[in-house]
């Protein structure tokens, strides 16, 4: 791209930031959660219309994506360097990022089933956690791929993820048989849009055994009548622990 160009392009985003209800929808994004077009217009004080066409702006410039599914659309910011852009904008205009506020019943935020893995802060948790190992392959963690259902999203359609030599060796030291799971006629492993914390957690054959894993040795029980799972500090602290690398 040539100075010319490059000097156009900038001023093109810098005009769809500009517009204070795109900006507040962008910064209102900055926490790595996704929200909903009725989420982000409520943000923007803008009506559902006019943030539609907000949103659109902001995907023709490349700062958000969008994951839909189902009736439900998410928004996201397109990177890490989008992120970094509006960090640094906020540094100058001296003002906090804002901070993530979700409505889930803290009983269910904390950990609780999606079809048959694990949701809510512990698996978000477990997922970030085996992400920053560098387990995890083929997809990036931040990107998308399907999950489950029971008011949990998948992320992106198609894609998956895949493990590193060290996640292989990571999960088959926790005890998963990775080898059975992918002679299963069902998705090996991808991130599933978590409802509470809109950030993904495992889902697939991987996440499933994950959850079995988890029951059987006692570091998550579930509640009666409910998708609630009970865990406690230790359960989540040897949870962890299981799969963080060998000494």
């Amino acid at each position: 791209m040539d100075a010319h160009n490059a000097d156009n392009h900038l001023a093109r985003i810098a005009g769809a930031i500009a517009e204070p209800a795109r900006a507040r929808m962008l910064c209102c994004l900055l926490d790595g959660h996704a929200r909903t077009s009725t989420e982000l217009s409520v943000v923007g004080e803008v009506s559902p219309s006019t943030a539609s066409a907000h949103l659109a702006r902001l995907r023709d410039e490349r700062l958000i994506d969008m994951v839909a599914q189902g009736k439900h659309r998410y928004y996201t910011l397109a990177s890490a360097d989008v992120g970094a852009a509006l960090e640094a904008l906020l540094v100058v205009a001296g003002l906090p990022r804002p901070a993530f506020q979700p409505n889930t019943p803290d009983r269910l935020r904390h950990a609780r089933t999606c079809y048959d893995h694990m949701a809510g802060t512990v698996a978000v948790a477990l997922h970030d956690q085996i992400a920053a190992q560098g387990w995890l392959a083929g997809t990036a963690a931040s990107e998308a791929g399907t999950g489950g259902g029971g008011g949990d999203v998948g992320i992106g359609g198609a894609a998956e993820y895949a493990l590193s030599a060290a996640g292989e060796a990571g999960f088959a030291r926790a005890g998963i048989d990775l080898a059975a799971l992918r002679k299963l006629r069902r998705r090996f492993a991808c991130p599933c849009l978590d409802w509470s914390e809109r950030r993904p957690h495992i889902g697939g054959a991987l996440g499933a055994a994950l959850l079995q894993l988890a029951l059987r040795r006692g570091w998550v029980e579930r509640e009666l009548d409910s998708r609630a799972l009970a865990v406690a500090a230790k359960g989540q602290r040897q949870l962890l622990a299981a799969f963080a690398p060998a000494d």
